[in-house]
């Protein structure tokens, strides 16, 4: 709902600084929209007006505000509110040039001053900047974790068949969801090599999906590897090529990448470091060992047979022709850094045997599931040192995706999730990697790295709470700069409420549920939720707001999540998205977040 002049100013000024074109299109949409109230038309000759409520700061802020300011003074001074964010927000680190650079920020914005002309701020300021998520927001934007360790103590941001850009059966293979997966941070990029004749196309084996060429993957990931993040990229790829085309592929992968790839001497005992591996691309797959093994013994059995003078020369060739195809496999096999491949024994075998040799291990999430059941410990220790990686299951034909919390709570660090299939398990992955800076790899919590003795049990239910996470939700905003203000109901404003979710290990999990505020842009719920938590660095914090409706489904009003260990204390502007976690570019919620 539109506010009055006094409460627009300071929410459409940002808007305003980017250029009043875009206002005047906001109000041509909004041609039904009178001067503090919104007309609704009934049966196209009733009319219903709404009086448009003034947004105002909630007490707390306002309480906020009087404890930092000295003498009842109207104004904040850049001292003032360094303190208040350093005891309030604990932000210790806060400067006092910090200070002074949001005062300058905020003033520009809602007065559109291009000079530095004031050096406080007043309540509707302090509100202002409270509500920008840019400069307020509910987690840190920074790279923070330490990046030293090896490849598998991280979480790592990772998609499965990366160039379908829908259904699994029959959409179009392409370069764009690659290029559009690696501008949100994601790190690992999947694709399946198939051969045809002389080519190496990347399609979804034995179904209708249109294929993309190799080579324009390639080429696409070398552009696009770093534009979010300098963390290493790993390419996993499923392989069906014969050895002429992986000695061909081979070659396409060093005269793409070249000094980016990286790939080391001899097999890894111990995965290198993210650091280490800034701006390189490592290359996963199962070696293609097999066919050599079986060549050479051919060969081997071919000399102790006699010959005749006429198979001679052909025999020669012949033995040229191997000698040169094991060296374009051995060139292939020695860009592998991450060796995969299917075990010699059972699954749970593989998972308790120890070697000098790091690798990774593939499951699916119907074969992790099963294994969890009886062979969590064994999971958890496996991923300490070897990479683990989890892929959907073969019927999700449609591009959806499974709960990912499974795979992180034994330590998975490849969960592989269908970037294309928006739903709320895609809202946790996205949830999961806005932690670090959204860099792409999230450092594993100690539980999940410590030592043998002290294997965290992921079926435990008796777990102590560790620390409970207090959750007060005051207010949105934002929808009626964002959608028509019929989008919700053609007959009112919309009637908002606001769902809570824990998601992490059972014992943590949890739903909360304001109260619905009738026909109001602009909600106000003020109240607070308490979340106790046994494993708190493996939880999330997922909100979605939906608007009530009596005789349908209720319509989605946006939604975020969180990881829990990364929430800032104090208020905070939490941005919103849509289904599809775009970020919406005014919807916000006001929110505290509190530690006890």
């Amino acid at each position: 709902m539109k506010k009055s002049k006094k409460s627009q100013k300071g929410v459409t000024s940002k808007d305003k600084n980017k250029g009043m074109g875009k206002e005047k299109e906001r109000e041509k949409k909004s041609s039904s929209l009178e001067s503090g109230s919104y007309n609704y038309k009934m049966f196209s000759f009733f009319n219903r007006k709404f009086k448009i409520n003034e947004v105002e700061p909630p007490s707390d802020v306002n309480k906020a505000f009087s404890l930092f300011t000295e003498d009842g003074s109207t104004h904040m001074t850049a001292e003032q509110l360094r303190r208040f964010m350093s005891v309030h927000q604990c932000e210790v680190s806060t400067r006092l040039e910090d200070a002074q650079n949001i005062i300058e920020q905020v003033v520009n914005r809602r007065h559109h001053i291009t000079k530095f002309a004031r050096h406080t701020l007043n309540i509707e300021d302090f509100f202002y900047f409270l509500l920008s998520d840019d400069l307020n927001g509910p987690i840190r934007t920074q790279v923070h974790h330490d990046m030293s360790a090896p490849l598998s103590h991280y979480f790592i941001y990772t998609g499965h068949n990366s160039y379908l850009t829908g259904n699994q059966l029959s959409s179009d293979c392409s370069e764009v969801p690659i290029i559009k997966a690696l501008q949100n941070g994601v790190r690992v990029i999947e694709l399946d090599l198939w051969p045809s004749k002389d080519e190496i196309l990347v399609l979804h084996g034995r179904t209708l999906t249109t294929p993309v060429s190799f080579i324009q993957c390639l080429t696409s990931i070398k552009e696009y590897a770093f534009v979010s993040s300098p963390y290493p990229v790993i390419i996993t790829l499923e392989d069906h090529l014969t050895p002429e085309l992986q000695a061909k592929a081979a070659d396409m992968i060093t005269q793409t990448f070249e000094t980016m790839l990286y790939y080391p001497e001899s097999d890894l005992t111990e995965f290198p470091s993210p650091e280490s591996l800034k701006y390189r691309i490592m290359i996963s797959t199962k070696p293609p060992k097999e066919y050599l093994e079986v060549r050479s013994k051919d060969a081997s059995e071919d000399e102790s047979s006699p010959k005749d003078d006429s198979d001679a020369s052909e025999s020669d060739q012949e033995d040229e022709d191997f000698k040169s195809l094991q060296a374009g496999v051995s060139g292939y096999k020695r860009l592998i850094t991450i060796h995969a491949g299917k075990p010699k024994g059972s699954l749970k075998t593989a998972l308790k045997e120890v070697t000098d040799q790091v690798r990774r291990l593939s499951l699916s999430e119907h074969q992790l599931e099963k294994l969890a059941s009886s062979h969590g410990l064994d999971i958890v220790r496996f991923t300490q040192r070897n990479i683990l990686r989890v892929y959907p299951k073969g019927t999700r034909v449609t591009s959806s995706n499974y709960k990912p919390t499974i795979g992180w709570m034994h330590g998975a660090q490849m969960v592989a999730f269908n970037m294309q299939g928006y739903g709320k398990s895609l809202w946790l992955m996205h949830g999961m990697f806005r932690a670090n800076g959204g860099c792409g790899y999230v450092i594993k919590p100690d539980i999940l790295t410590r030592s043998a003795d002290e294997l965290f049990d992921p079926k435990a239910t008796l777990l102590p709470v560790q620390k409970t996470l207090k959750v007060k939700i005051y207010m949105g905003d934002g929808w009626r700069l964002d959608f028509k203000h019929t989008h919700f109901d053609a007959y009112s404003p919309p009637d908002f409420y606001t769902k809570i979710f824990i998601v992490g290990v059972p014992a943590d999990e949890a739903k909360k549920k304001t109260k619905i505020i009738e026909d109001d842009w602009c909600p106000v719920w003020d109240e607070e939720f308490s979340f106790p938590l046994t494993v708190p660095e493996l939880a999330l914090l997922r909100i979605e707001v939906r608007e009530y409706d009596i005789s349908e489904k209720d319509d989605f009003g946006g939604q975020t999540c969180l990881p829990v260990p990364e929430l800032r204390t104090g208020f905070r502007s939490v941005p919103l998205h849509d289904k599809k976690g775009v970020k919406h570019k005014n919807v916000r919620l006001l929110m505290r977040f509190e530690f006890v």
